[in-house]
């Protein structure tokens, strides 16, 4: 979910392919022209970020970029990213036009998993990040003639970027920033300008990265957690020519989407990380220490959450992860008032 910063209207993405929109009063929207996409496992509609740009205080056209999992020959599928016009002509309802798909998982593989989709683009503006990931598939993760399970950086036309740490490689290695990734369902910014991850590992083994250029970290190599039918993976530990992560856990969080929180509403939280977990569900505040992350705090929560979003007066907003829509509830929240 992203929040329109000049109107404070935030847009929702389900997985089974549709975008809503919630206007500052609570009325709720429906934007048309969505793709199609291949729902299913964990595949469906994906991310949806706003292009860098002043705000306006009107919302009749912006420039978007959505993800979503895509269809292929064969059975196969993978994840694709496409560029739009996000137009609200009457503010009741609003459509995606001009839709150009610029970046596609390569190969599309067989499954419905792994394909993390998530998007962000660089303080300056200037590139756009996507997380990419193994599709379940392992080995790809260390092959950089494909681009599953990495971080690629691209222009805003979905170019490669010139300078990316590959590109004498040619091909789609062109695209890669980093990789030895798995399935990374948290991509931002922190207020120094630099890029972290949050990624589900094996069991026990979810970490938070420090996104560097032309890093390798390490899957399926090593992990610090262990295959979910119970096999040892070499410790991260014994192999320091991949990155380790900032911090990792076990038991995993099972985390969802992640921001730096920049407000006011939170002081104390202030440039820390505050990551959706899933299992169990809570909000997890993540403080950072150079180059390495400690827990600082876990605030429990009734169900899943899957998503995190700020808004601009420092609220935090998070979408819990429900079997169904009407399971599923979207929350604001504030610090507790204090009694007189």
């Amino acid at each position: 979910m992203a929040f329109d910063r000049g109107t404070g209207v935030l847009f929702v993405t389900e997985k089974k392919g549709r975008i809503k929109f919630v206007e500052p009063g609570g009325k709720l929207g429906l934007v048309q022209g969505v793709p199609k996409v291949d729902y299913g496992g964990q595949g469906g509609l994906g991310d949806f970020i706003f292009a860098p740009a002043e705000p306006s205080p009107t919302l009749d056209r912006r420039t978007v970029y959505l993800s979503w999992a895509e269809a292929g020959p064969g059975d196969t599928r993978g994840a694709a990213v496409g560029r739009a016009d996000l137009v609200c002509e009457d503010h009741s309802s609003c459509a995606l036009r001009n839709l150009k798909v610029i970046w596609r998982q390569t190969p599309k593989t067989t499954g419905r998993g792994h394909y993390s989709h998530r998007l962000a683009f660089s303080p300056d503006g200037q590139y756009l990040f996507i997380a990419s990931g193994e599709r379940q598939k392992q080995e790809p993760a260390q092959d950089l003639s494909n681009n599953l399970g990495t971080i690629v950086r691209l222009l805003p036309d979905g170019t490669p970027a010139p300078g990316n740490p590959f590109a004498e490689l040619g091909g789609t290695s062109r695209q890669i920033w980093s990789y030895g990734h798995r399935n990374i369902l948290g991509l931002a910014f922190d207020g120094d300008g630099r890029l972290w991850d949050v990624e589900h590992g094996a069991r026990g083994g979810d970490e938070l990265n420090l996104v560097k250029e032309g890093a390798n970290y390490g899957w399926p190599v090593v992990s610090n957690g262990r295959h979910y039918d119970g096999t040892k993976i070499p410790h991260q530990s014994t192999r320091p020519e991949f990155a380790a992560p900032a911090t990792s856990w076990d038991p995993v969080i099972a985390p969802g989407g992640m921001i730096f929180y920049r407000g006011d509403m939170f002081p104390e939280w202030k440039g820390q990380a505050l990551i959706a977990a899933m299992k169990p569900g809570a909000i997890v505040r993540v403080a950072i220490d150079g180059e390495k992350a400690r827990e600082v705090s876990r605030y429990h929560m009734d169900h899943r959450i899957r998503a995190i979003a700020e808004h601009e007066d420092g609220s935090i907003w998070v979408l819990e992860d429900g079997r169904n829509m009407s399971s599923s509830r979207l929350l604001k929240l504030t610090p507790r008032r204090k009694a007189n």
